[in-house]
């Protein structure tokens, strides 16, 4: 038997098609090339996020943002065209692409050119997303006037019963459209928690195990059950769908997410690695504790720091893993970890270990720093408790003086946890330096154990009177 091997419950399949869902709802935008996929995307997150070119086939990685409409927060998702002049048949490649979308959003912009006659690419993209259960909005893009509105009635040929008409461009048509989404997003589970239900039923820290394509993490999934739960191969992009399994020692329970690899380009067309994006980010949205996978002999790269720079956005804990040491000499040990510090160096509190999923060397020192991080990012610290360690930080290091103005710090507070969030009162909020800033969240991690979960700091002015 395996030293880290743990009980292992019946293999949960992650739910789909559920009415509420964990975490933001997931908006794909799809369609064929050059009907304004990323303009409209641009339009909606409201950034200049992706490339904009009248050239087909501009978009190629999968790009994602978070946006707001009308109060609610959800995941926005640019896909590539679905290209019928590709190598595969055409009905392979469009339903390839519209079924990944079906699989993981919950809401689907289907992007048509109202300038132009219906072609058969939109043609089965509407058939394939009628058969769906998953709600469409169909979007005539490029009516940038009115002149030019009679052009998008040859679309409603295709049987649908809406067509917003829109100018992504210049945003003619957006307003309209933003009501409709907001309408068709999905009731989350996440928007008003209940106390007395938390209370009743707990439930078992979600663990996220991300890399990129072959990087080992089904191999470690497998080394934690002590059994081949998941397929393992050389070769990268075996695993396409997130799965859920139990893992427990010591009457501890976890949940592990093993997810798909995250590569930075297609290697082939088609829709699977959209999915693997898609499900990598539900992962995320998900989970407590992200557990980023490096190849060790590969080494750290930007789309891991990219991978890491998506887990501190959504407030999750981070443990940075070094994977198939057993394949490095000593020295190639060493100048992996100093690679790795120098990519993550944006995140130098979060702990990084070296394993070997292989053999097991490291697994069981990962697993209980794991713990560690998941239970620091739920800490509370109490008010007074937090105040008397504030007055430290005032005496030792005042924050300077800015515009000839001094910046004074009154009190501060802990308002939430997972991630924690710290409320500072200040007389100018906007004064305050943010090598300061970043100065109080590493005393606050450093003090009070926050290793391995990201801290914010927002800053709110002190109103004199109320005081």
């Amino acid at each position: 038997m395996a030293k880290n091997r743990g009980k292992s419950a019946p293999q949960r399949p992650t739910q789909r098609a559920a009415p509420q869902r964990a975490g933001r709802p997931i908006v794909a935008i799809v369609g064929r090339p050059n009907v304004g996929k990323s303009a409209l995307f641009n339009r909606l997150a409201g950034a200049r996020l992706a490339i904009v070119d009248n050239t087909p086939g501009v978009t190629r990685d999968r790009l994602y943002a978070d946006a707001r409409v009308y109060g609610r927060d959800y995941v926005l998702v640019d896909t590539g065209g679905l290209d019928p002049e590709s190598e595969d048949p055409l009905k392979q490649s469009i339903a390839a692409q519209v079924h990944v979308a079906l699989a993981e959003a919950d809401v689907v912009i289907c992007v048509l050119d109202g300038t132009a006659e219906p072609m058969p690419a939109d043609r089965e993209a509407v058939r394939l997303l009628r058969q769906s259960q998953v709600p469409v909005l169909h979007v005539a893009n490029k009516i940038d006037n009115s002149n030019l509105s009679h052009q998008a009635k040859a679309l409603y040929r295709l049987g649908m019963s809406d067509l917003h008409e829109v100018s992504a461009l210049h945003g003619h048509g957006t307003g309209d459209l933003e009501q409709a989404l907001s309408r068709a997003l999905p009731a989350s589970s996440d928007d008003e928690p209940s106390e007395e239900a938390a209370a009743s039923e707990p439930t078992p820290p979600k663990i996220a195990i991300v890399g990129r394509p072959n990087a080992g993490k089904s191999s470690l999934v497998n080394r934690l059950l002590g059994e081949q739960r998941q397929i393992v191969d050389e070769r990268p992009g075996t695993t396409v769908d997130s799965v859920d399994a139990l893992y427990e020692r010591d009457g501890d329970p976890l949940v592990l997410i093993d997810t798909a690899g995250i590569r930075r380009k297609r290697a082939v067309e088609g829709g699977l690695e959209t999915l693997a994006v898609l499900q990598a980010i539900r992962a995320v949205e998900r989970c407590d504790t992200v557990v980023l996978l490096v190849d060790a002999t590969l080494g750290a790269s930007q789309q891991d720091a990219r991978i890491a720079g998506l887990a501190i956005e959504r407030g999750r804990g981070l443990c940075l893993v070094l994977n198939k040491i057993d394949l490095l000499k000593p020295e190639q040990r060493d100048a992996a970890l100093k690679k790795a510090k120098d990519v993550f160096a944006f995140a130098p509190w979060a702990p990084t270990k070296r394993i070997s999923a292989r053999t097991g060397q490291g697994v069981s020192a990962l697993m209980k720093q794991v713990r560690t991080v998941t239970a620091n990012r739920s800490k509370r610290i109490p008010t007074g408790e937090v105040n008397r360690f504030f007055e430290e930080i005032l005496s030792h290091h005042p924050p300077p003086t800015s515009g000839g103005r001094s910046v004074r710090l009154y009190y501060v507070t802990q308002v939430r946890a997972a991630p924690p969030v710290f409320m500072v009162s200040t007389n100018h909020p906007d004064r305050v330096h943010f090598s300061y800033q970043r100065y109080v969240a590493n005393q606050l991690r450093e003090r009070f154990g926050f290793e391995g979960t990201p801290v914010v700091v927002h800053y709110r002015s002190h109103d004199k009177k109320r005081a």
